[in-house]
């Protein structure tokens, strides 16, 4: 299913992206093509597991373009979503890790403008992906 994404970049940086029909689902790269692998991997990290349905994309340009995240410095990206990778139900983990790690994990997940959840799914995901 295809789902705009919301796509800027600011001077020195990776490419950000958010999805305005999926919100709290946040991602970033350093190249379009990897921007697409993420927000898949974005979309599943905050869905996986969930409860809460996926609501559907929306395609009308005028509604996109009068979005809130539309601040005119980015762009518009349709990027197709697999939603039959994305579970429904979470599991709560008690995990323990040293607290400067866990202060490194928080500073990269919030400029990232995700949730310390996703950004740990996605590295984990990440890292079994390279195992692959």
């Amino acid at each position: 299913m295809k789902y705009p994404l919301y796509v800027w970049q600011d001077e020195g940086s990776a490419y950000g992206a958010t999805f305005p029909d999926l919100p709290g689902v946040n991602t970033a790269a350093d190249s379009l093509d990897d921007l697409e692998r993420n927000a898949q991997e974005a979309v599943e990290a905050m869905y996986y597991d969930s409860d809460e349905p996926i609501p559907p994309p929306t395609h009308d340009a005028k509604n996109l373009h009068a979005h809130e995240v539309n601040d005119g410095k980015g762009f518009w990206l349709f990027v197709d979503i697999d939603l039959s990778k994305v579970s429904s139900k979470a599991v709560r983990l008690n995990i323990s890790l040293p607290e400067q790690l866990v202060a490194r994990i928080d500073s990269t997940a919030s400029r990232l403008h995700m949730s310390r959840s996703a950004f740990l799914a996605l590295a984990a995901q990440h890292e079994m992906a390279k195992s692959d």
